[in-house]
């Protein structure tokens, strides 16, 4: 059974920063891209960053470009997402997503962590 748990959010005022974690069991990393997304209230979930499995890969959305960084440690299976000189608009609940980096392309999401970034 795949389950993905997040970890790190919290309260941070503008231009801090917040290291968030996601631990996978029941997966090989290496086998699976895996990304953070984020919800704020009221808008559709979207795409923050991605890291592919075995290249390691990395993209990430213009909106936190040069401020997030996304890394992976495939042996302890954990995905990292360090945010840094966070603004208000970064406040959001943010999930770790799992996507197989084949067909079916199975595809798995953590509870989330809420981030809220506010003074």
């Amino acid at each position: 059974q795949v389950q993905l748990v997040e970890s790190g959010g919290g309260g941070v005022q503008p231009g801090g920063s917040l290291r968030l974690s996601c631990v996978a069991s029941g997966v090989t990393l290496s086998t699976y891209n895996m990304g953070w997304y984020r919800q704020a209230p009221g808008k559709e979930r979207e795409l923050v960053a991605t890291s592919t499995g075995a290249d390691r890969i990395t993209y990430y959305s213009d909106s936190v470009k040069g401020r997030f960084t996304i890394s992976r440690d495939n042996a302890k299976k954990t995905v990292y997402l360090q945010m840094n000189f966070l603004r208000p608009e970064d406040t959001a609940i943010y999930y770790c997503n799992a996507q197989y980096y084949r067909y079916p392309f199975d595809t798995y999401w953590g509870q989330g962590t809420q981030v809220t970034v506010s003074s």
